[in-house]
């Protein structure tokens, strides 16, 4: 088991000279009701992740893996949530709990640094995996979460695995991005709400002054001499927004599709403009292979796309097997009585389709 997760590690974290569309692209929007909600895709070129819905109740209780086991930090659940695991049951990479925290994780290549794992502090050894666990468990809010960090450390369950990021987010509307760098824990407040994967949040944001021509509509026409310009159609006041699925060029897009977007009036309809807007960063499988280069049967690289309202305390999501939006709801869980669940996100691995009968 330890060989097989260690394996799984390596390989989707691209440590093996494999970055294959190993990314996540995260947005934020805001409904004219107050309504606040995160949303994010997760991609993996390399195979199918599995990927899992978890229900963790109150009092539940979890060890952190470490390089030398299952023998790490013990943390039982404060407050029940909600996630979206990939690979293994423990490994939540989204999620939402009952006070209406969310967490998740983003990966973050060759730019993060943990500290190295001591063995006579395994007690207080939490993976990088396995953090957004701890969190949604123990903290109420993202105060609490830079609190709770204080007392733990953040390892590697394998040190030749690279690093994730993460973003934590409460119904107050308050957004944190932690980048743990040379052993150093670095909070950055989100105003944007935008998130994507290397380089750091810093530079991504000090990169967005190299786009202050962009602006929505269409470019006026011009004359250049003699010679009338004009656009060849809608939208040009976006000409020259990167269209590439690198970080930095999906950052871009995200803020600026993000800024432009028009407020809707609820937490739902808001949920669902979040989802069109993600449609765009949709990485299909092929443009990350080499010429010749086998490629996993799956039909996407973006596994899966959700969207948390972190005020109404609903995740909504929707994977690369089946196209149609599917919700839980957490006011509907009683925590105290729930056992856990560790689900598959679909039932069958192949898209519906609808047969449409002309009458």
């Amino acid at each position: 088991m330890k060989n097989r997760i260690l394996m799984i590690l390596l390989v989707m974290a691209g440590s093996l000279g494999m970055y294959r569309a190993s990314a996540c692209t995260g947005i934020t929007l805001k409904a004219k009701d107050g309504s606040y909600v995160v949303a994010r895709t997760i991609e993996w070129g390399g195979s199918d992740l599995n990927s899992l819905y978890v229900v963790v109740p109150r009092g539940y209780a979890q060890q952190s893996y470490t390089p030398e086991g299952v023998d790490g930090m013990k943390f039982t659940a404060r407050y029940g949530y909600v996630g979206l695991a990939v690979e293994q049951k423990e490994f939540v990479a989204e999620g939402l709990n009952e006070e209406g925290l969310s967490a998740g994780l983003f990966y973050f290549p060759r730019y993060g640094k943990y500290e190295t794992f001591d063995k006579t502090r395994k007690e207080e050894a939490i993976a990088d995996l396995q953090l957004v666990s701890y969190v949604l468990g123990t903290c109420k809010n993202v105060d609490e979460v830079k609190l709770a960090l204080e007392k733990v450390h953040v390892v590697a369950i394998d040190p030749r695995a690279e690093t994730v990021h993460w973003r934590f987010s409460d119904p107050s509307g308050r957004q944190l991005v932690l980048e743990i760098v040379d052993g150093v824990l670095k909070y950055y407040e989100n105003a944007l709400g935008v998130l994507t994967n290397s380089p750091g949040f810093d530079w991504q944001l000090t990169n967005l002054n190299n786009y202050v021509n962009l602006f929505p509509g269409s470019a006026p026409a011009q004359k250049l001499g003699d010679v009338s310009l004009q656009s060849f159609g809608a939208g040009s006041g976006f000409l020259g927004i990167p269209g590439d699925v690198t970080p930095p060029s999906r950052f871009v897009r995200a803020a600026f599709y993000q800024a432009t977007a028009p407020q809707q009036a609820t937490g739902k309809s808001t949920v669902l403009q979040c989802f069109q807007i993600l449609n765009n960063f949709d990485i299909p499988i092929g443009i990350e292979h080499a010429a010749g280069q086998p490629m996993a049967d799956i039909p996407s690289a973006t596994q899966w796309t959700s969207a948390t309202d972190v005020t109404n305390k609903q995740i909504y999501y929707r994977t690369m097997y089946n196209s149609a939006i599917r919700n839980i709801d957490l006011n509907r869980i009683d925590f105290t009585r729930v056992k856990y669940k560790a689900i598959p996100l679909d039932e069958g691995k192949e898209q519906p389709v609808i047969s449409v009968k002309v009458k």
